[in-house]
């Protein structure tokens, strides 16, 4: 037992003197863009007016029911149903992301986090550089999870690909062009601190 406890206490020793205790990416929880509107007020403001903002809605019945004609679904509540949940929530099907609208209803829509990674870990590094006005670069939040949308192309067409029923062959609209669909989500205001 002895040699157990000083073999742990020598490899938490080193992993400590490494960096490797400390909270990685997967480790991040989905907090809300509620919490995200604290420090970004101008992103959230333009979000809000997105369509990704209020994508949940589109799955309740009566709503958008000539666009759901269209693709060829039937007008009925997809509120409760996991293949329309995974790209109208944040974080369905992952560790703190969105369960259902009674139990997470914080969580409803395509919010901050749907692009940029659970905001947990490199909140609270945020939080400090703005406490502390220090600079810092996005790859050091891009380390505790951030991601940059306009470098992962294929994190959004795990929504606007595949298995979506709304496609170009429904309507020109829907037609996936990366640049643009990035200019449509928020408008991108600079942010302090940043280098």
């Amino acid at each position: 037992m002895k040699k157990f406890l000083i073999g742990f206490i020598a490899i938490a020793f080193v992993a400590a003197l490494f960096g490797l205790t400390a909270v990685n990416a997967e480790a991040a929880e989905y907090i809300g863009a509620k919490k995200c509107k604290a420090c970004h007020i101008k992103q959230y403001k333009s979000w809000e007016q997105t369509t990704m903002a209020g994508s949940f809605e589109n799955l309740k019945a009566g709503v958008k029911v000539a666009e759901k004609k269209a693709a060829g679904i039937e007008d009925k509540d997809y509120t409760h149903d996991a293949g329309c949940l995974k790209c109208h929530t944040t974080g369905y099907g992952k560790p703190g992301g969105f369960t259902s609208i009674e139990e997470t209803p914080e969580l409803a829509g395509v919010q901050c986090e749907s692009c940029h990674g659970p905001g947990s870990v490199y909140k609270t590094t945020m939080k400090t550089i703005q406490k502390e006005k220090k600079p810092y670069k996005s790859e050091d939040l891009k380390a505790e999870g951030l991601i940059i949308p306009s470098e992962d192309e294929a994190g959004c067409l795990v929504c606007h690909g595949g298995d979506s029923p709304f496609t170009e062959k429904v309507d020109a609209k829907y037609k996936w062009v990366f640049k643009e669909r990035l200019e449509k989500t928020h408008e991108h205001f600079p942010l302090k601190y940043k280098q």
